[in-house]
């Protein structure tokens, strides 16, 4: 059986509406004209992904007409999948849609399901770190030079005026939380609603800079293709309505949406604390703020594709309105 921490651990491979909203339910849907779209989350079954199992759950997709086999494989599959018209839909971070545009792939974002980027730099309260310029000089571990942690660590970097010449990078595969208790690192970057939580619950106190606190950026959401959106708008439209009324059910009641996800969860147990506490902070990444539930702004998109630019993962600037569009929210 796996331990609390290791059920954690697994979180960070993963690339994450007021609590009252409200979404229009659906006008009527022919129960013998269902549509079965299986939906690629990225990775494996988990908590956060609790609203679209509470809008399988408590009829939501069906009411639209439409049936929902989850389908775990890493987002960029999705993408490519959708890209290539043999799925309609995909859930992926929003730096995956500006890689895809960057490479000629039809696709599109229409609703935004994580409402901040899900990626932080840890340090633990000993450290002495209490600032993003206390970093300089210090030695900061990484998963990789690559995906969401990689982006949000440089788009951290540039909001705060520093590069990476003023740390020393360290490459740690997934073993954030293992780095900082021995003391190889100062800081890692990871994500919100993983390492800190297992620190804490391991005795270790930490401090957390969240990147979506320095720079706006595209987090996590669902991606159909151009021809979706042109073709079959009804249809984003019905999926897109059905998974936000997932979402306010989930900031409204997250015991009920989380005794929901022991049923598509291995292993999760509705009375477990400490995935109560990642549905929780998975919440705080999920509410709106200032915006609509689901709507992404262009500026967002435009830190997040400076950000790559940056990187060097993208080599042009195209306009980013080609990466979204908001015309299926309600």
């Amino acid at each position: 059986m796996q331990s609390h921490t290791q059920r954690l651990l697994l979180i960070a491979a993963l690339t994450l509406g007021v609590a009252g909203c409200r979404v229009a339910a659906p006008s009527t849907a022919s129960p013998n004209a269902m549509t079965k779209v299986r939906l690629p989350m990225g990775y494996i079954a988990n908590v956060q992904f609790a609203p679209y199992y509470v809008a399988v759950e408590r009829g939501y997709f069906k009411q639209e007409g439409i049936e929902v086999e989850f389908d775990y494989k890493f987002e960029t599959d999705g993408v490519k999948l959708v890209a290539a018209g043999e799925l309609p839909f995909a859930v992926v971070s929003g730096e995956q849609v500006v890689l895809a545009r960057a490479q000629g792939l039809p696709v599109k974002y229409i609703a935004q399901w994580y409402h901040q980027f899900p990626v932080a730099v840890i340090a633990l309260a000993s450290s002495g770190i209490s600032t993003p310029q206390d970093l300089k000089g210090k030695r900061v571990g990484l998963p990789g030079f690559f995906g969401a942690t990689y982006v949000g660590w440089r788009a951290f970097l540039k909001a705060n005026g520093l590069s990476e010449s003023d740390v020393t990078v360290v490459e740690i595969g997934f073993t954030q939380v293992a780095a900082l208790q021995q003391g190889s690192v100062d800081a890692v970057v990871g994500y919100t609603v993983n390492e800190p939580i297992v620190l804490a619950e391991n005795g270790y106190p930490v401090v957390v800079f969240k990147v979506a606190e320095q720079v706006d950026m595209v987090a996590n959401g669902v991606l159909t293709s151009d021809r979706i959106a042109k073709d079959n708008p009804d249809l984003a439209r019905r999926f897109v309505r059905a998974l936000l009324r997932g979402i306010a059910d989930t900031l409204q009641d997250p015991d009920a949406a989380l005794a929901i996800s022991v049923k598509y969860v291995e292993g999760l147990k509705a009375d477990d604390p400490i995935q109560r506490k990642v549905l929780l902070e998975s919440i705080e990444m999920m509410k709106p703020g200032s915006k609509k539930p689901g709507e992404s702004t262009a500026e967002a998109w435009r830190n997040t594709q400076e950000t790559l630019l940056a990187m060097g993962q993208v080599k042009e600037a195209a306009d980013v309105n080609t990466f979204f569009t908001n015309e299926f929210l309600p």
